[in-house]
């Protein structure tokens, strides 16, 4: 998909490292020949991400809380200084206490409960919120990050389970909201991957390791492969798609009972 994303331009929220979703998809962007701006939040974060930044081309870092209106206001209003307009924005924000990540979703704490469904789900209402003027003038594509926890019982996934489910909803009504617009909604549902935030669920380990013995491709998603979906979502030859979440799993999401000879 070599110069499919020539001469468009987007924001990049959500890289960690150089093993983030975010930085695969983003990569995959900057080599289909888009221009990038990224986000990032607190100082440690903004370190690691500069270099990868000035990797693909950018120059454009700005530190962003998405709890907190201000903050974003504040970037989005930089964004806007720096292009009149943009072509899509890729959301691969999300939190929960770690510690709330392992045994039974019955122990999930009020607070917890509050601020996971705030930064992974409701985060990309207010992120749209701001890029859509950005995006009336020639339409545009907003992209997210899910997981099938969402919709299928994922140990130790618990509340970032229910939180994945609010924004699959978010997603197919932002779709409905923006689509007479010429704006897409789409989510990426890539399978079990060795990442930073994927790292703080308990049982990662056999749970990766169980999809990629058992997926139909056996294998889990790359960086790479991933990267290559958003581009499709995001480049023109996706025009007809919104609304929908794209699994990039290796075929896991359509089994039933793994395979014989691991049963």
């Amino acid at each position: 998909m070599t110069g499919s994303m020539h001469g468009k331009r987007g924001l990049i929220m959500g890289v960690a490292n150089e093993r983030s979703i975010a930085w695969g998809i983003a990569k995959a962007m900057a080599e289909a020949g888009a221009e990038l701006a990224f986000t990032y939040q607190g100082e440690a974060f903004g370190k690691r991400l500069e270099p990868l930044a000035a990797s693909v081309g950018s120059d454009f870092m700005v530190d962003v809380d998405v709890t907190d209106d201000a903050s974003l206001d504040t970037a989005f209003e930089q964004l806007g200084q720096r292009w009149d307009t943009i072509d899509f924005v890729v959301h691969a924000i999300a939190y929960s206490d770690k510690n709330e990540l392992t045994g039974r979703i019955l122990n999930t704490s009020r607070e917890n409960f509050k601020n996971s469904m705030d930064i992974s789900a409701y985060s990309l209402i207010e992120v749209t919120r701001r890029a859509h003027p950005m995006m009336v003038a020639n339409g545009g594509t907003i992209l997210t990050l899910t997981y099938m926890g969402s919709t299928r019982v994922t140990p130790n996934y618990n509340v970032m389970g229910v939180a994945k489910a609010a924004l699959e909803s978010t997603v197919r009504y932002l779709a409905n909201d923006l689509g007479p617009e010429g704006i897409r909604v789409n989510a990426i549902s890539p399978g079990p991957m060795k990442t930073l935030a994927g790292a703080a669920i308990g049982g990662a380990r056999k749970t990766y390791k169980h999809t990629d013995q058992n997926a139909p491709l056996r294998s889990n998603a790359t960086l790479e492969a991933v990267g290559g979906a958003a581009v499709f979502l995001a480049s023109d030859v996706g025009a007809c798609t919104t609304g929908e979440i794209l699994r990039v799993d290796g075929g896991f999401h359509v089994l039933g009972m793994p395979q014989q000879d691991n049963l």
